[in-house]
């Protein structure tokens, strides 16, 4: 069977010519074509524009044989992780070959892809680099194909120009601005059966999906910055990014906050699916946890190389080692041995007050505050009590690392030692 993963939002003439090359490479060898549609969020994490029943009819009217949705990811992993997810699925599903459009040739992907496949790492990406998806499939393919013994055969077709590439960001904006109504231009890019079909779901009020804005700026608005921790894809700057921006009423306002946090537009986009899904840092590393154990994230990938960087770094740093020369040596030293410590000890300020109201067990939620301290929320019934922790110059930077990795879970609660005194537990969830 020959594979195509897309969102086809909507189908347009390079869908188009994508689904008939591939109808002949199926017909050579008596074959199907198969769509390994997105569903629910986009692989660039906004909600569609075209509903996915409407998507799957477009592309089967162009010759598609199979459409199997793929829902459950985009609100949940970066690309680096969900492509393995779904490369891994069209292997188990007896997918034979993989096609996909770029403008650029083959052996150029090969190139581009090679330094990816020979570290085993698909992270990081430079953002230079033409088709960066269709590079990223193709080292993934590789990596795959020792779990596997075998890979997909790989094809690449020429992008359209017509007279520019075909865009659907382009076709969607042309659309929306035109008042639903799809402008004469942009009808050029589209294949008939595509705009019958889009004008039936504008008709019916189906286009265009929308995010849930009054519950996401509800959530931005009223969340400590403890629960915010807890969400996937918010590091420590842009919770307090959105802290400062309060009170949302504008959407811009949301995409403003991310900005000034740093973030680009794919990492914006993925943190407010997230807040919007209620996506937590345990949920997203239970899922990774999930494929690791499966063999279909790369071991330079997984969960406790995220930890272990950390650790390294934090006392490299502290013996005068730039961060970028500690994560090189790293990422390249294949020799080094790194056993972080998975729990803390941490010594926190309460008053004889707060000393007395407080128990041992109880929850200590872990969070940077304003002045970017590394700080504790404790609440229990009348009981809320924010302090400050203290830890080794060490341990500060290590958990400010974990925190900040955007999916791996911190939590915390009270314990005594053994002169009676109050601390907290820390324990770096790894699962």
């Amino acid at each position: 069977m020959i594979g195509i993963s897309a969102d086809f939002d909507p189908v347009h003439k390079g869908h188009e010519k994508l689904i008939k090359e591939a109808k002949k490479i199926a017909n050579e060898k008596d074959s199907q074509v198969v769509i390994y549609l997105n569903k629910g969020y986009s692989a660039n994490h906004a909600p569609f524009f075209t509903p996915f029943e409407a998507r799957k009819e477009m592309a089967l009217k162009l010759g598609a044989d199979k459409i199997v949705g793929v829902e459950g990811l985009h609100h949940r992993l970066v690309l680096s992780y969900s492509v393995p997810i779904r490369l891994a699925k069209m292997h188990e599903d007896g997918i034979t070959d993989y096609i996909s459009a770029a403008d650029i040739s083959l052996d150029e992907i090969k190139s581009y892809a090679q330094k990816f496949i020979d570290e085993g790492i698909f992270l990081g990406m430079p953002q230079d680099f033409p088709n960066r998806n269709v590079i990223r499939w193709y080292a993934i393919n590789e990596f795959l194909s020792k779990k596997y013994g075998k890979k997909l055969d790989f094809h690449v077709i020429k992008e359209v120009q017509s007279p520019r590439k075909i865009s659907g960001r382009f076709i969607r904006k042309s659309i929306l601005e035109n008042d639903l109504i799809i402008p004469e231009e942009t009808k050029k890019l589209l294949p008939k059966s595509t705009i019958e079909i889009l004008e039936r779901e504008i008709e019916n009020d189906n286009i265009p999906s929308k995010r849930n804005f009054k519950l996401i700026k509800h959530k931005m608005n009223t969340y400590s910055r403890a629960n915010l921790t807890n969400i996937a894809y918010l590091n420590s700057k842009s919770i307090n990014k959105i802290v400062e921006g309060r009170f949302y009423k504008e959407n811009e306002s949301i995409w403003a906050s991310f900005r000034r946090a740093g973030y680009g537009p794919v990492m914006t986009r993925l943190a407010v699916s997230a807040i919007e899904e209620e996506v937590k840092k345990e949920e997203v590393l239970k899922l990774m946890r999930d494929y690791e154990s499966k063999g279909v994230i790369p071991p330079e990938q997984n969960v406790d190389k995220i930890i272990e960087r950390a650790w390294y770094v934090a006392n490299s740093t502290k013996k005068g080692i730039s961060t970028k020369e500690a994560n090189e040596k790293f990422r390249t030293d294949k020799t080094l041995k790194v056993n972080p410590p998975l729990i803390l000890e941490s010594g926190l300020n309460l008053t004889k007050f707060e000393t007395k109201k407080v128990k041992e067990g109880l929850k200590a939620e872990i969070f940077v505050d304003k002045d970017n301290q590394i700080s504790c929320q404790i609440k229990e019934k009348k009981i809320k009590i924010k302090t400050n922790l203290k830890l080794h110059s060490v341990e500060i930077t290590y958990l400010r690392y974990i925190l900040d990795s955007r999916y791996i879970p911190v939590s915390g609660k009270l314990i005594k030692n053994n002169n009676g005194d109050y601390r907290v537990e820390i324990k770096i969830q790894n699962y």
